[in-house]
This record gives structure tokens, sequence and C-alpha cells, in this order.
């Protein structure tokens, strides 16, 4: 039997490999299964940190967040998957509604699911969701100008800001980064992060659309408490069970 106790190094591995295994490890858990305090845990968690294994929230800790790739690369990627909660989404929208939909490739995927007689107005600032929305007959397409941020395929900065302040949405339709229960969502730019909290709070409805490879993920910027969103429409690889007990609608896509 191994004496977790005495070797720091068997403990990191074993709570690495949980973290590769389940995304999540709460701190006193760990230490009832190695049979250790949840102090020796809290320091192996600060080891860890420094050797960039994983990332600390209340009570334990978070595996890494994975950068994101390119917009093209993204797209490409878990299509089956984004298929199913992007159909989800789209049947969320109402006719006769304003919504914004954030970049993403999630979103791109729902553009082909929104009824094409929807009497909607549809503000973006996705290059990409914008010239996939070019051919619709009914309502109106608004892109948001400026400077295009090369990293998240979509329009940032003081322009786009300044824009949806004058505008109020039914529906967001936000992008997910990472999504932690502790740490709720989080961007990977900063630049991001401010624009979707802008956004925010200008839409009476936010919903969020998470696939399994975002859940549970915390990325630099804080966006939003879990508390923050309405709804959240996962795929039935997601792990949601931290969301069971919050306020949150969850909608499971197929």
């Amino acid at each position: 039997m191994i004496d977790y106790d005495a070797l720091p190094e068997q403990r990191q591995e074993v709570i690495y490999q949980i973290l590769q295994q389940t995304g999540r490890v709460i701190g006193a858990d760990i230490a009832r299964q190695l049979g250790v305090s949840e102090h020796t845990i809290r320091r192996d968690l600060q080891a860890m940190v420094r050797k960039g294994m994983c990332k600390k929230v209340y009570g334990g800790a978070v595996s890494q967040f994975k950068q994101s790739a390119s917009f093209e690369t993204r797209v490409m990627h878990s299509i089956e998957e984004k298929s199913g909660v992007a159909r989800r989404c789209a049947e969320l929208i109402r006719p006769g509604t304003c919504i914004f939909i954030d970049g993403g490739s999630t979103y791109l995927a729902m553009v082909n699911f929104i009824p094409e007689d929807y009497d909607l107005t549809i503000v973006t600032n996705s290059p990409q969701i914008a010239a996939a929305l070019s051919g619709r007959k009914q309502g109106e397409v608004i892109m948001l100008g400026g400077k295009l941020n090369s990293q998240t395929g979509s329009i940032l900065g003081s322009e786009p800001l300044n824009h949806v302040r004058e505008m109020l949405f039914d529906q967001m339709f936000i992008g997910v980064c990472g999504l932690d229960l502790q740490a709720g969502l989080t961007a990977v730019y900063y630049e991001d992060a401010c624009f979707k909290k802008e956004v925010m709070r200008q839409s009476n409805e936010v919903i969020a659309a998470v696939i399994a490879d975002k859940m549970p993920q915390v990325a630099r910027y804080k966006v939003a408490s879990c508390e923050d969103l309405d709804v959240v429409v996962a795929s039935s690889q997601t792990d949601t069970g931290s969301l069971a007990h919050t306020n949150i609608r969850l909608e499971i896509a197929g």
C-alpha cells in the first residue's frame, strides 16, 4: 500500500490523472481518498500550479486551460457535438426578436438552424457569422464594425462597444472559452471579456452554448458568474453536474 503522506510526487501524479479524467478536483475529497490532510493537498495544488499542471479555484483545482486554436481549426473540431448544441440553441430563438450572436464555431453552425421565416434583427461581431446570414430574406442582419481580432476571429475594441451600448437585445448567445461553477464564464482575451460584459448588460436573456472541452475550464479573464447566465445549452458529453443546483436553466442537446 502506497504511503501517500510521504510521497508528494506520487500524490501530485494521482491528482493530475484525476484532473485529466474529470477536469476538476475537490481538495477535501482528494485528501480523504489519499489519506492525507487538506493542508497537504493545498500545498500539492500550489506546487502543481507553479509547474503549470492545473489552475487553482476555490476548494480545489481545474485542469490547465487549453489554449484555443484558430477559428478555422475550431470550425472543424467536434462537428457533430457542436451541431447538436447549435440546433438546440436555434430552437430557443423566438420570432420577432432582436438577438446578439457572439463569435464562435458553435454559433456559426447555429446559423444553419435558424428558421428562414423568422423576422429577426440579428446583431453579430463575427464576420463569418454575418456572411453566413447574408442570404436571409426576413428581418435584418447588423454587422458591428471595427478592428478584427485575429485570435478570436471577431470584431473587438471601442467601436463595437459603443455600438452595443445603443442597442437592447432580447437574447444574447455568448461565446464560451471556459465555464466553471466557481470561476464562472471566462475568456482568453481582455478585449473579448470586456465586450461580452457590455453585451450582457444590454440583454434580457443570456444563453451559453457549451461543449465537453469547455467545462470545467478556467481562462484568464472573468466575464460573468454562473448566476448571471440564464440558459446553458450543453452537449450530452459535457459534465454539467455541478450546475444542477444553480438557477441556470440547463438544456441538454441530444
